[in-house]
């Protein structure tokens, strides 16, 4: 859309596609399993190989999400985590980086009760790219959607399985940065995609839009990610790491060197299937 906003998300994916790459986007859940361990591993994603990166706001009832990042909210909200501490976080990763795009994902209800103004203010400010916002349908874009792109943030929609041809236009409208599809019906990280399946549905969807397409949910291992990333531009990661952090021993050291250990391992495959379209 012409009035799609110039974010990061943007810049990324097009020098992505002059170096002949796709983007693997990893998700974590600000505040898991504490807030500093929380803020090392996200600093430390970019360099372990994460193109784009997706702040989970943490909530009481994350609905669309499977045990994984449900007890992932549980537990940062049971750290303190607030939404001033999530804008936080990102103030201070824009300390060290500032060109790996940061979009913020979760519910409606936090950045309602955190004030719709005050918080596309402070998003700006501390360094947000975009948001996706699970509950918030486009009959309901004046609500959020439409102030955020005037505040200067994408708006990243979910299009699933069963969203058809007469639905997914609607889904596009005002839609910016890049599409998240949803690889499987149901919740996040309860069973792994059939790679066909997707993509005849990335081929269809692209059909509609110039956006990028990243498939998501049920993406496990380095090579379900580079299969996956054959089908479309980029690859969501999120419960895999989360379950990392949910094991972890020893406190924030094992919990962060074994998500970064993932992530390259995710990354060397999204980058293979960049290289050799396989």
């Amino acid at each position: 859309m012409s009035n799609e906003p110039r974010t990061r998300i943007a810049e990324t994916f097009e020098r992505l596609q002059r170096e002949g790459r796709k983007a693997l986007v990893t998700f974590i859940t600000a505040g898991d399993p504490d807030l500093d361990t929380s803020q090392r591993i996200l600093d430390g994603l970019p360099q372990a190989g994460a193109d784009v990166i997706e702040l989970g706001m943490p909530f009481t009832d994350p609905m669309a999400d499977g045990p994984a990042i449900q007890l992932a909210s549980q537990r940062a909200l049971k750290a303190g985590q607030t939404m001033e501490k999530t804008l936080a976080m990102v103030r201070r990763f824009r300390q060290e980086d500032d060109t790996t795009p940061i979009v913020l994902m979760g519910y409606y209800n936090p950045v309602y009760v955190y004030g719709n103004e005050r918080f596309l203010r402070d998003a700006k400010d501390a360094g947000v790219d975009g948001l996706i916002i699970v509950d918030l349908p486009p009959e309901e874009d004046e609500e959020l959607c439409l102030p955020a792109m005037e505040a200067g943030l994408n708006f990243i929609r979910l299009a699933t399985p069963t969203t058809d041809d007469e639905r997914l236009p609607k889904v596009l409208t005002n839609a910016s940065g890049f599409l998240y599809y949803v690889s499987i019906t149901g919740v996040t990280g309860t069973r792994a995609p059939d790679a066909r399946d997707v993509a005849a549905q990335v081929a269809r969807i692209k059909r509609h839009t110039s956006l990028p397409v990243c498939i998501g949910f049920g993406v496990k291992t380095p090579q379900q990610a580079r299969t996956l990333a054959t089908a479309g531009d980029g690859v969501v990661v999120g419960s895999a790491l989360v379950d990392i952090i949910a094991r972890a021993q020893d406190g924030g050291a094992e919990a962060v060197r074994g998500v970064h250990e993932l992530t390259r391992a995710l990354a060397e495959g999204v980058r293979v299937a960049g290289k050799d379209g396989t």
